[in-house]
């Protein structure tokens, strides 16, 4: 299983951001971000752990939605009641964090991941995919953002 960008990093690393009603990533606005909720990781891994013949020798990349800065504003201040703008983080900030996060960032935004959503869906029903806007709506956002 290789997982991509998680979508509870949104929370983990932008907790004070968000409640200045601002959603931050170091990627452009429009440039979209394979993404997983962390529910959707432990469904796969324990369908892969009772269907080990059918995972045995595979690997899959795993997502649940594909969204742009943009769409996570729109989606958040939707979702919220809050509205929400995007702010661009500045390379030499994530530089000041890690050079690991920098080269991960500047991959994102060069290549990034290709997931075929669909096929995912249609594969493995049972995981449940979560949007970004299904995730968004089980999070308790009067208690994250202070509110």
């Amino acid at each position: 299983i290789a997982p991509v960008y998680f979508m509870e990093n949104a929370i983990a690393f932008g907790r004070a951001q968000l409640k200045e009603g601002v959603y931050a990533t170091a990627l452009g606005p429009d440039r979209k971000l394979a993404q997983i909720a962390l529910a959707d990781i432990a469904s796969f891994a324990v369908l892969a752990l009772e269907n080990k013949d059918r995972f045995a020798g595979k690997r899959y990349d795993i997502a649940g939605d594909d969204v742009s800065g943009n769409e996570a504003v729109a989606i958040l201040s939707r979702v919220t009641g809050k509205p929400f703008k995007y702010f661009q983080v500045p390379m030499e900030n994530i530089r000041k964090m890690s050079d690991d996060m920098v080269t991960m960032y500047e991959w994102f935004d060069r290549v990034g991941y290709h997931i075929d959503l669909v096929a995912l869906k249609r594969d493995f029903p049972s995981v449940g995919w979560h949007s970004f806007e299904a995730w968004a709506k089980e999070q308790d956002w009067k208690s994250i953002l202070g509110g």
